[in-house]
């Protein structure tokens, strides 16, 4: 992973990828709270990675609210270089290539729907895969209002719950750019304590806030 990193051009992390990274090799569960393009992503697909390198069985569930951003993500891993399996598994994914998913892929990467539609129900087909699930990755930590939002916290326990039944009790990681409680949230979400990590060590630019009043072009419409 050093090499990689290097390979990559990043001599060091911040501090926020360095606490996550000791939080998540003592094995608790992490929601990072930081700024977008902090480096989220960074800070756990390197604990995760290591892991599964460590531990050639291990298994790791990725999920995010939508496809684009699974693709980016994707793009991401692949960058790393290593030999560990990873797929996409969703709705467009075609149904010749799901089988071999199934049965070879170590980091799955999915969404809240086909993790409704397409795995649970289907948990018998992905046993090796539940009996080795070491981690699950919630990126964007969301809140989904009403009958939806209920409908998601429960698919999270029932993915808790199939886990448990293969004998599998798998670390999250959670992260948020937006959520004014993430601590809260995420341990509502899947009822369980979480480390909360929100001291953002990410460089950024000087930032200027501009306030500006447009004059009235139309009088009559007040445009």
């Amino acid at each position: 992973l050093r090499g990689v990193l290097s390979t990559l051009g990043i001599p060091s992390l911040y501090s926020h990828q360095s606490q996550a990274w000791t939080h998540t090799r003592n094995g608790k569960n992490v929601v990072l709270a930081t700024s977008t393009a902090s480096g989220k992503t960074l800070a756990y697909n390197l604990p995760v990675l290591a892991s599964l390198l460590e531990h050639p069985d291990a298994k790791a569930l990725y999920f995010f609210p939508t496809k684009a951003l699974t693709q980016d993500q994707l793009d991401t891993l692949d960058q790393f270089r290593l030999d560990i399996p990873t797929a996409i598994y969703d709705g467009d994914t075609p149904k010749r290539d799901r089988p071999t998913i199934r049965k070879n892929a170590r980091i799955l990467l999915t969404n809240p729907d086909m993790l409704h539609t397409g795995i649970l129900p289907h948990h018998t087909n992905l046993a090796d895969f539940f009996r080795n699930l070491r981690f699950i990755v919630i990126d964007e930590l969301h809140t989904y209002r009403g009958v939806f939002g209920s409908h998601v916290a429960n698919v999270i326990r029932r993915l808790k719950r199939v886990a448990a039944f293969y004998g599998a009790s798998p670390q999250f990681v959670l992260t948020s750019a937006t959520i004014g409680n993430p601590k809260e949230l995420a341990e509502k979400l899947i009822e369980a304590p979480v480390t909360l990590i929100d001291d953002d060590g990410s460089s950024r630019g000087e930032r200027h806030f501009l306030i500006y009043n447009p004059p009235i072009i139309n009088e009559s419409l007040g445009l």
